[in-house]
């Protein structure tokens, strides 16, 4: 009998602790654990901003860094994380399309301006030579379309349609202006042009370029911040079709929307990333 009271008692004293680590804010339950699949630049970085304010709701933050842009969107499919941060809406598009899994964007959160580097390539000549250059771009659905648009719009290559579309490839172009164009994938674009013979130039994206050390000022040239891409290539918080609403994903939207990480990321990235969403 004395055994079973003390038993009890060690049980009780084991729940009476649980209890006491959850109202301290130390315990979560899966209900009440956030778990995000995120590029370690900047979007672990702008989760970390938030963490603090996440606990202070009730909600645990568990940041998961992948380094490309598969597994973050099949983990998630296989509910294996609460919901990723590394992508925009027609990358997700196309994912979902290509590899039938049901995700959906539950809110934007920033836009990355495509940027354009160079090999030993400075402004003045970046202007004046548009022809006999080796151009690097990402090779994954919609973004090969970006920068596709962009070196059209910097005079690089001309394009067979004016009508927007995300499935253009570089079979789209009806003019390389004496340029070869290379795709690969976006994440080995910074080492690529590292690796490449002066001259050669690189569309990047934000941040990949930001895990090189690529420096915003040096860029050639970048996509239009106040233009319709600023909106339709915003970096999104994307959860299993469905969950959307759920309570830990509203409060996930509701500590990343707001002025203190607006102005972490204006005076964190230096214009290379932007904040897009209303402050609540």
């Amino acid at each position: 009998m004395k055994k079973l009271f003390a038993t009890v008692l060690a049980i009780a004293a084991a729940l009476l602790a649980a209890l006491s680590l959850a109202a301290c804010g130390e315990g979560f339950d899966a209900e009440h654990t956030i778990s995000v699949g995120a590029s370690a630049t900047p979007h672990a970085e702008i989760l970390e901003a938030v963490r603090d304010d996440l606990k202070a709701q009730g909600y645990k933050l568990e940041v998961k860094v992948f380094d490309d842009y598969i597994t973050p969107n099949t983990a998630l499919e296989d509910s294996e994380i609460d919901a990723n941060y590394f992508q925009h809406t027609p990358y997700l598009n196309t994912f979902n399309a290509e590899h039938g899994t049901h995700l959906s964007s539950a809110g934007k959160i920033h836009y990355e301006p495509f940027g354009i580097y160079g090999k030993d390539v400075d402004k003045e000549d970046y202007a004046a030579v548009k022809t006999g250059r080796t151009i690097l771009i990402p090779n994954d659905g919609s973004n090969l379309a970006r920068a596709l648009y962009l070196l059209q719009d910097e005079g690089y290559i001309t394009l067979k349609s004016t009508s927007f579309t995300e499935s253009l490839t570089t079979k789209d172009i009806a003019d390389s202006k004496g340029n070869t164009v290379k795709t690969a994938e976006a994440q080995t674009v910074p080492q690529l042009l590292k690796e490449s013979t002066a001259g050669t130039i690189a569309v990047v994206n934000g941040n990949y370029a930001l895990q090189a050390g690529l420096n915003s000022e040096d860029a050639l040239a970048f996509e239009n911040a106040s233009g319709d891409a600023a909106q339709l290539y915003a970096n999104i918080i994307a959860v299993k079709t469905g969950n959307e609403t759920l309570p830990k994903i509203r409060a996930l939207l509701a500590a990343l929307c707001t002025q203190k990480v607006a102005d972490f990321i204006k005076n964190t990235y230096s214009g290379a990333v932007l904040p897009v969403f209303s402050v609540e």
